[in-house]
């Protein structure tokens, strides 16, 4: 079993970055393909970004690509989503989600096993 905790949430203006960071317990953390998830005030969670175990793959939604990026650190047992250009939009909590099932990474949800609390992430204009 692994325990995550997201940080690096935040209020910062449009055009900005943040570097949220997600922090997980144990020690097979390697072991885990991991993924961020972002949930906007009234709307459904949404997939952001996914990160296969050794980092060598990642895929993200269309809409982000270029503007995020996820990687991670597996001796520090941490994964981490670079965020820049920051919209409005993109006003949310963002989660992040771990797996040690057989697939590589993954885009649904309902393929993860493990989830943080979330971090509040607020875009000004």
């Amino acid at each position: 079993q692994v325990q995550l905790v997201e940080s690096g949430g935040g209020l910062v203006q449009a055009g900005g970055s943040l570097r949220l960071s997600c922090a997980a317990s144990g020690r097979t953390f390697s072991s885990y393909f991991l993924g961020w998830f972002r949930q906007a005030p009234g709307k459904e969670r949404e997939f952001v970004a996914t990160i296969s175990r050794s980092g060598g793959n990642t895929y993200y939604t269309d809409s982000l690509k270029g503007r995020f990026t996820i990687s991670r650190d597996n001796a520090k047992n941490t994964v981490y989503l670079q965020m820049n250009s920051l919209k409005p939009e993109d006003t949310a909590v963002y989660y992040c989600a771990a797996a040690n099932t057989r697939f590589t990474y993954a885009v649904a949800a309902d393929r993860y096993d493990y989830w943080g609390q979330g971090t509040q992430v607020t875009v000004s204009s």
